[in-house]
Order: structure tokens, then sequence, then C-alpha cells
């Protein structure tokens, strides 16, 4: 199923999710070095990347919405994407607890360091599922795949939709 919302060819929820991911577990691994070391540094680090994941996240998530709404009814990806989705908006609410609770309290208030552990723990397994709504059910991927396509930058919308055409009478009705 190709993705409803791209950018330059390719799906802006893939693309952009990698932003969250990457500054929330930075984030949760400046707490560790906070924790190990004690020095407050890394508590300031981490908020600051906290304030980046949570931000990015925000953009990422409704182009994800977006992709999940034409997903059909009655369909194992909808399913999991349902759970990946709202798995999504607890991380996010974790996140978000970890960020208020430093600033109304402490940066290295140990609530805080354990939303920021819990929350990367649930995004593991929420990641896992997007890696499973693309990778085995085929949300957000080009259905003419192969090791020779064209570029999504060169390729026109006709020629996309006329390969996309060829691509199932050669696969889907052999």
């Amino acid at each position: 199923m190709k993705s409803r919302a791209t950018v330059l060819g390719h799906p802006a929820h893939q693309v952009l999710v990698m932003f969250p991911l990457g500054m929330l577990a930075f984030s949760t691994g400046c707490d560790a070095l906070g924790l190990a070391t004690g020095r407050r540094r890394w508590y300031r680090i981490s908020e600051a990347a906290l304030s980046a994941g949570i931000a990015s996240a925000t953009l990422a998530a409704p182009f994800g919405l977006v992709d999940w709404l034409a997903i059909p009814d009655g369909t194992r990806a909808k399913r999991v994407g349902k759970v990946h989705g709202l798995g999504n908006v607890v991380v996010l609410g974790l996140f978000l607890g970890s960020w208020v609770w430093r600033k109304v309290v402490s940066r290295k208030s140990s609530l805080a360091t354990a939303l920021s552990f819990a929350g990367m723990g649930l995004a593991g397994a929420t990641a896992w599922l997007g890696g499973e709504l693309v990778n085995r059910l085929g949300v957000g991927v080009y259905t003419p795949t192969s090791l020779d396509a064209t570029s999504s930058l060169t390729e026109s919308p006709a020629a996309s939709a006329a390969s996309a055409a060829a691509w199932h009478v050669a696969h889907i009705n052999p």
C-alpha cells in the first residue's frame, strides 16, 4: 500500500519518525549517563534532546495517522497500526510527563528519569510494530518494487501509475 502522505516520493511518516526516535533515545541515554556519573550536565542535555524529540514526534504523528486512515478496515495492518499509533500516544505522554516533571520539580528527578526509561522501553515495542507495518504488511511501500526501480525523483506520476499497473498484471494476475 503506497503512502498517502509523501515527501519527494517517500512516505513522510517514515522519513520524519527517525528524528523523535533519535532524540528521545539520546535523551534517555543522557539520563543514564547522569545516573552513572552524577553530573548534572547530562540532565540538561537530556532535557534539550527531550524537547526536540517531543516537538519532532508531534510533527511525524499526523502523517502516520493519514496513512493509517487509508488502510482498509478489517485487516491485520489496520489492527497493528492502531496499536502502533495508540502506543506512540502513550510514549509521547510518558516523555511529555518526564519533560514537565523536569520543568516543575527538577531535571535530576528520579520520576522524570523513570518516565524517560519507561517511554523508551515502550518506544522500542511501538517501533517494532512500525517495522511490522512496513516490512511485513507493506504499509507505505511502493508496490512495484525491484532492485532496479527508477528513482522517485525522476518518475512522473503517470509513469508511476503505469508502472504500478504493469507490476500488478505481472505479479497478481500472472
